[in-house]
């Protein structure tokens, strides 16, 4: 049998030796996360990946092939609404916070060789949280796409024709009218879930909702 100093030598032999190999590594361990998480309910509920999930598991793998990943440099930009809205106690001021940023990493191997990596993400808020979505989101995604890792099953999008898609039966929304009910939704005076039941969204702002949820996560 092994003694466990046979083993850590074993494991060290086995990690590999360059970047390149350590990104493939990563890839063949982590070849699919479930979306495990449930997001809305009844017909408009579909899942989506969990933060937890991606950070978990990839990081477990970065980890095995001698990878590790730090944040260099961030570019925020961020838009500030306010309006005001009637209530029983007279006129309130409201706001919802924007916040995009885009990121960059540094995917560094042990052997001493690096790569940089770009992320991208955005979060609405009405108050502070904004920043912390967005960013979220942006790490996420720059895991999922810098090791080509797949999530749950292939979208129904992939599987049937439009053709075969039902006419829509709701309302459609401008641009400007979707803001402002993300607006509502940012200060819980709405849901994505109501906004899905009563209007037809276009895949433009079908994304934009799934974005914005997963970057909440």
């Amino acid at each position: 049998m092994a003694t466990q100093k046979q083993v850590s030598e074993m494991e060290l032999e086995s990690t590999p030796k360059t970047l390149a190999q350590a990104v493939v590594q990563v890839m063949r361990e982590v070849k699919n996360i479930e979306k495990n998480l449930s997001v809305g309910s009844g017909n408009s509920s579909y899942k989506g990946v969990a933060d937890k999930d991606v950070k978990h598991k990839v990081g477990e793998a970065m980890a095995r092939a001698g990878l590790a990943i730090l944040p260099i440099d961030i570019e925020p930009k961020i838009t500030i609404e306010r309006w005001s809205e009637e209530t029983n106690y007279g006129p309130k001021i409201k706001q919802s916070v924007f916040t995009e940023v885009k990121t960059k990493y540094l995917l560094i191997h042990e052997s001493g060789e690096s790569q940089e990596i770009m992320g991208y993400g955005h979060g609405v808020d009405s108050q502070d949280k904004s920043a912390g979505k967005a960013t979220t989101y942006a790490l996420k995604y720059a895991l999922l796409y810098a090791f080509m890792v797949p999530t749950g099953t292939i979208d129904d999008a992939d599987t049937k024709h439009s053709d075969d898609q039902q006419a829509p039966s709701n309302p459609k929304l401008t641009d400007e009218q979707f803001t402002r009910a993300c607006q509502k939704i940012a200060i819980n005076e709405y849901s994505i879930e109501q906004l899905r039941k009563d209007y037809t969204l276009t895949p433009k702002q079908s994304q934009n909702l799934i974005d914005w949820e997963n970057g909440t996560i």
